[in-house]
């Protein structure tokens, strides 16, 4: 199983993490932390869309493939291959997806000490709504209406621009740490399918 990283981790672009000058927030350490948890948590989900997709068009059936007889030998050892990496691709963007809800699930205990703070709070609940839920459900729009109030009066957060070696490392470590997980689920049923037999 690969442990290296696919090259869809790199960015395309020099970025760099915005920071409010002179403004110690811990709700604005939070959402920046959120960010990045789910900036990752989306790439990973390419990385595995993409995976998914190979194995979809390279499923070496006959019928489904371009050129039959070549297609399907050259694809016979890469089968194993990607089904490895998508396994551990879509590990590591539970992981990473993991992360993000556990930040949400912090946002009650950390206090904002400023305007930009409460902002980075209603924009984190906001955010989570429009990943899980109905945004035109109660109390969903009314929410976001304080918050384009807020931001009227006070201002926008900065955008958020990861930085591309946080980004990197933060999905090598979930993609390690999906490796690792991914390889003892293997052992385990090879451990259980050898004591069956």
């Amino acid at each position: 199983m690969s442990s290296t990283n696919p090259n869809v981790f790199a960015a395309s672009r020099n970025e760099v993490e915005p920071q409010l000058a002179g403004v110690h927030d811990p709700a604005l350490q939070l959402v920046s932390d959120w960010q990045m948890a789910r900036y990752v948590s989306l790439l990973l989900c390419r990385v595995q869309q993409r995976l998914e997709s190979r194995m979809m068009v390279n499923t070496g059936n006959w019928g489904l493939t371009a050129d039959l007889r070549n297609q399907v030998e050259s694809q016979a050892g890469h089968t194993g291959r990607e089904s490895e990496a998508y396994a551990v691709a879509r590990e590591a963007e539970v992981l990473a997806m993991t992360e993000t809800l556990k930040l949400q699930d912090i946002i009650p205990e950390v206090a904002a000490s400023s305007l930009m703070g409460v902002i980075a709070k209603l924009e984190m609940i906001v955010g989570a709504d429009r990943d899980i839920g109905d945004p035109t459900d109660f109390p969903w729009p009314h929410i976001a209406s304080v918050l384009r109030d807020l931001k009227a009066v006070a201002g926008e957060l900065p955008p958020y621009r990861p930085d591309r070696a946080s980004t990197r490392a933060d999905a090598a470590r979930y993609w390690q740490n999906a490796c690792t997980l991914v390889r003892a689920l293997a052992d385990e049923d090879a451990l259980l399918n050898a004591t069956t037999l």
